[in-house]
């Protein structure tokens, strides 16, 4: 039967809409949980946390390292390998703990023009029961891209933003978007992906004073009743929680509020351990708002973003409030800032004595690009082991983990990843990789597409046989 043109048209429509909603999807399988000791030997290893070290070996069973050190002639390396173990010869590679992503939305997003692959937020200015992990797909197309170039572990963070973005001005709503989650970039589910489901309450702060740019379509009164109004939601938000856990550990069996009984890890003084604040801010003013803001209530504050920071470095450092410093490739934040101003960032921070850690600034599609970020900051002033940690130990310590995660030592997981060298250039590759002890496959959606279309051309060179 043939069908008239309206009738064709309709087809068309909803055959476009069909396949549009359905996300890509990662064809990989997830790692097996670690079944035999492994050895890796002659290699170069960065612990992060130490000095490097030349012609070393490190050990791992169970998830766990139990080795490491300088390769000895005393080692006997074919008795592991009569053992079972998995003996891996690393003679002029590098190995380094598993990068850390300490800001990101990877596995949130896939597709900003498919509305359906895009699970950012929540409705409603404050949403605190959220946690970021429970909406994460495991089968995220751009995770494995991510894990290809190192990286291992992401905090992932609710957005308010409708584009993915850091919403840098504030927002006409989700103020407190959720909680930000910690996540291991390999597993069946997002309770095995989880490494801290709750690693914090997010704040996205409202802007402290007017924006006269030529774009603002807004009165300066206007502004700053939006802005008045953002900070009252807030504070009554956090009296409110705060009278909850007092009425909570007077009368444990009393009526739950799921929203405010999601708050009480952020205050001090609780059976849980005490949670950080994420604010998202960047003018001087919206961080020294939320520091004040956060001595108010005892809180332990983070702050995300943070272009202001060098100007609020004093203050910063005197409450030992670290940042997370949201990517470099950016433009200075005023006409008559320096042009290398976000280059120069991370090596301010750290003169002026305040804790930091360096996320990509990228999309997710482009997390992969963390260490490069690294890179440029170390071209401006950043001292190469700096770097290195700012993207490893460091974020792990500002998040909560570093417990488990972020150097290579004793005792701890074995996260980790073997290359071919020096991380932070952009012409080295990552021959394997570790999270938990579990063996990585680091192919993914491009590796085989490159594969594919290498194929194609050789069949077009070589003739038939």
């Amino acid at each position: 039967m043939q069908l008239s043109a309206p009738l064709r048209l309709c087809a068309m429509i909803s055959a476009f809409m069909a396949s549009s909603l359905c996300p890509a999807q990662d064809l990989i399988p997830k790692a097996a949980p670690q079944s035999r000791p492994v050895m890796i030997y002659n290699a170069t290893i960065h612990p992060v946390s130490g000095p490097p070290i030349a012609d070393g070996f490190v050990t791992f069973d169970q998830g766990k390292i139990n080795g490491l050190g300088t390769i000895g002639a005393e080692m006997d390396i074919e008795k592991n390998k009569a053992a079972g173990w998995l003996m891996i010869d690393a003679k002029g590679k590098h190995i380094y703990p598993g990068l850390i992503a300490p800001y990101s939305q990877i596995g949130l997003t896939e597709i900003a023009a498919v509305r359906a692959t895009l699970d950012m937020g929540e409705v409603g200015q404050a949403t605190p029961e959220v946690h970021a992990a429970v909406a994460i797909n495991p089968d995220s197309t751009l995770i494995p891209v991510a894990r290809t170039n190192g990286i291992m572990l992401a905090a992932v963070f609710p957005l308010t933003s409708a584009t993915g973005q850091l919403a840098y001005f504030g927002g006409p709503g989700g103020l407190v978007p959720g909680r930000a989650s910690i996540v291991r970039l390999d597993g069946w589910t997002t309770e095995q992906m989880a490494a801290q489901m709750d690693a914090g309450l997010v704040i996205n702060w409202p802007n402290m004073r007017p924006i006269t740019a030529w774009w603002m379509d807004k009165s300066k009164e206007d502004q700053q009743g939006e802005s008045n109004a953002a900070l009252a939601v807030i504070e009554r938000l956090f009296t409110d929680a705060a009278a909850y856990g007092a009425a909570k550990a007077h009368a444990p069996g009393g009526p739950t509020d799921l929203r405010l009984e999601a708050m009480r890890s952020v205050f001090p003084n609780t059976l849980v351990v005490q949670r950080p604040v994420f604010v998202l801010a960047n003018d001087y003013d919206q961080i020294t708002s939320a520091i004040a803001f956060g001595d108010k209530h005892k809180l332990k504050i983070i702050i995300v973003g943070g272009m202001d920071a060098p100007l609020a470095a004093a203050l910063l450092k005197a409450r030992d409030i670290p940042v997370i410093i949201t990517g470099v490739y950016r433009f200075p934040k005023r006409a008559d800032g320096d042009h290398d101003e976000p280059f120069a960032m991370p090596a301010k921070l750290k003169a002026a004595g305040v804790r930091f850690c360096l996320a990509s600034g990228e999309e997710a599609a482009n997390e992969r690009n963390l260490p490069y970020a690294a890179a440029t900051a170390v071209a401006h002033g950043l001292d190469r082991d700096e770097a290195l940690r700012a993207i490893t130990l460091s974020a792990a310590t500002i998040l909560g983990v570093s417990d488990r995660y972020g150097s290579i030592e004793l005792d701890k997981s074995a996260t980790l990843i073997i290359a071919d060298g020096d991380i932070l250039e952009i012409t080295t590759n990552i021959d394997h990789a570790w999270i938990d002890g579990r063996k990585i496959d680091l192919s993914n959606k491009q590796t085989e597409l490159e594969k594919k279309y290498r194929e194609k051309y050789r069949q077009l060179v070589e003739p038939a046989p």
